[in-house]
């Protein structure tokens, strides 16, 4: 169902023009809401894990190249919105990633203890702000082997348009979950964790850290990396509620690395071979 946008102001283009990342989480009711996912190879992986695409948005110019695998791929039509790249981009305030934007329908949060069930190794984004640094992370867990990300109630949300994108779709790849309210309060998450047999190990550049290298950290049966904000890193008494404090041995007089380089040392270290 293409249909040629006319009006700026019509209500069905709120999800792309007035609406922002809260807003979206929240609109539909109930939730858990809708978020919007850019460029062809994105939108295919979230179809692809199962989320209910709403509607496309689409550059006139592209639509040709850009849509048909994307259409043949759905069980049902969908409204396909499309006008000249620079009423889009007056639209949405953005030039659409390959010319094309996808509306979809969120799933419900997984419950906490069901998402740890038989998990070995997970990555935890303790508060992290930044969606680039989100989506790496997720891609490196996803790449390198680990079983799944928890992120905190206030880390960016993985589905953030931005993070799913530089995920490169692999947000809808491995599993992840938010943590509720409770869990995320203090060192509440680390106790939780603790409590289910996981070692927790933070990544922290504390005086009394481990090498990355550590073999008993690889040796852990159980094992969740705590990853903390980009400026501030991690808070003391979280680093102090851990079972271990890990970092990466530095050169040439290198403080750190950025917390998404980071994971992927990381989780390579722990779960290569």
């Amino acid at each position: 169902m293409i249909k040629e946008i006319e009006d700026l102001n019509e209500p069905e283009l709120d999800i792309y023009a007035r609406l922002n990342e809260a807003q979206l989480l929240r609109y539909y009711e109930p939730e858990p809401g809708i978020f919007i996912a850019e460029s062809p190879g994105v939108i295919m992986q979230a179809i692809e894990a199962g989320y209910e695409l709403i509607s496309l948005l689409v550059e006139k110019e592209r639509i040709e190249k850009e849509t048909p695998q994307i259409l043949g791929s759905l069980s049902r039509p969908v409204p396909v919105y499309v006008a000249d790249r620079e009423v889009l981009k007056k639209l949405t305030g953005y030039a659409l990633v390959r010319g094309l934007w996808g509306a979809f329908r969120r799933k419900p949060v997984q419950d906490f203890n069901e998402f740890c069930n038989e998990k070995k190794r997970i990555a935890v984004l303790y508060d992290i702000v930044n969606p680039t640094n989100v989506g790496a992370i997720i891609r490196s867990a996803a790449a390198l082997g680990m079983d799944g990300v928890i992120a905190t109630r206030d880390t960016v949300n993985p589905l953030y348009r931005r993070s799913a994108r530089v995920s490169m779709g692999t947000v809808f790849m491995i599993p992840w979950t938010v943590a509720g309210k409770e869990e995320s309060t203090g060192c509440n998450l680390i106790d939780r964790l603790g409590a289910m047999g996981f070692v927790t190990a933070a990544m922290a550049l504390s005086d009394n850290a481990k090498s990355i290298k550590d073999t008993d950290l690889k040796a852990a049966d159980r094992l969740a990396v705590i990853l903390g904000s980009e400026g501030y890193g991690l808070p003391g008494d979280v680093i102090e509620a851990c079972d271990i404090a890990v970092k990466i041995p530095m050169y040439h007089g290198v403080d750190s690395l950025n917390v998404a380089a980071a994971s992927a040392v990381c989780f390579w270290e722990i779960c290569a071979g």
